[in-house]
């Protein structure tokens, strides 16, 4: 059996997603929601199938999202989930179904993934688990944990491959529109973050930055422009945007190497030279690394259809 563990307060999309992902004709998944009736996820409500007791009957539980990560997590609910990791259950959490799993002690000493805008509070509230903020799944064994939303698709999709092999994974993968595999992780969908407010003493520096990314800049070049000395700009940078003013240049060239891989033509030398770059193996190296992927499959990835013209 293949059960989801629901309660109140978790959200629609993941658990119906991978809810019609595992019922398809063609996989043995035995499906049925265990929960407190009724459960509301969303605007939607559930009737499960059987108490959260029966989850201790699953081969496979799935924890879907939780709506709020400040909510109370129901302890029937972690009870459940502990009983069936102790019977041997494989737990899957999707997106912030994370903190569920942590609190439940599943996690402690184990490399884990939970939606990029909660990975620094799931570190935060537990200490003990080692969170990669920048992967779409991370798969443990016997627990396994997605990133945000769209990746709970990939971590089902990698369990089908894991318990029915890579032709059924695509078969599945086929029929939901989707590639059976995404390279990369959760960095290529994180935006840098660009910090503005009038009368902010970084304000003009940003875009006096953002207008000159092509062109070489220093540290004393950013201070200078600033009119403040390189130090006082290094603490200020670090309080605003929580990098040093080169981590911060460096992830704005990055940013702006997506934006034209997303919205030119430009060869992936231009991109290197318009971004600041300078050489394409430059780009190329570090787009990789900071991104996860390279920046041709970047632009196959995000680079929008083009729409044919009428003759």
């Amino acid at each position: 059996m293949l059960a989801f563990a629901v309660t109140d307060g978790m959200l629609h999309f993941e658990l119906t997603a991978t809810y019609e992902i595992f019922t398809a004709p063609q996989l043995d998944y035995d499906v049925r929601i265990c929960g407190t009736a009724p459960v509301r996820a969303g605007r939607f409500t559930l009737e499960p199938d059987l108490p959260l007791e029966r989850l201790t009957e699953a081969g496979t539980v799935v924890v879907p999202a939780l709506e709020d990560v400040d909510r109370p997590i129901d302890p029937r609910l972690i009870e459940a989930v502990q009983a069936a990791h102790a019977r041997g259950a494989r737990i899957v959490s999707l997106c912030t179904g994370a903190f569920v799993l942590a609190e439940a002690g599943l996690l402690d000493g184990l490399r884990a993934t939970t939606h990029w805008g909660h990975s620094d509070e799931l570190a935060r509230r537990f200490p003990r688990v080692e969170v990669d903020p920048d992967v779409l799944y991370v798969d443990n064994g016997q627990v396994l944990t997605s990133a945000g939303k769209a990746a709970a698709i990939d971590l089902s999709l990698h369990v089908i491959r894991s318990d029915h092999g890579t032709a059924t994974a695509n078969t599945a993968a086929r029929r939901l529109v989707v590639p059976p595999h995404r390279d990369g992780g959760q960095a290529q969908f994180v935006l840098a973050p660009v910090p503005s407010g009038e009368g902010h003493p970084l304000t003009e520096l940003f875009g006096w930055v953002s207008a000159r990314l092509g062109q070489v800049i220093t540290v004393e070049d950013l201070a200078r422009q600033a009119n403040m000395s390189s130090r006082h700009l290094a603490r200020l940078f670090k309080s605003v945007t929580g990098s040093t003013p080169l981590q911060w240049l460096h992830a704005q060239r990055i940013r702006r190497a997506q934006e034209l891989l997303e919205l030119t033509d430009d060869s992936v030398d231009q991109i290197a030279e318009s971004s600041g770059m300078g050489t394409a193996t430059t780009l190329r190296r570090h787009f990789h690394r900071t991104v996860g992927v390279p920046p041709d499959t970047y632009r196959r990835t995000f680079r929008p259809a083009a729409v044919p013209r009428h003759r």
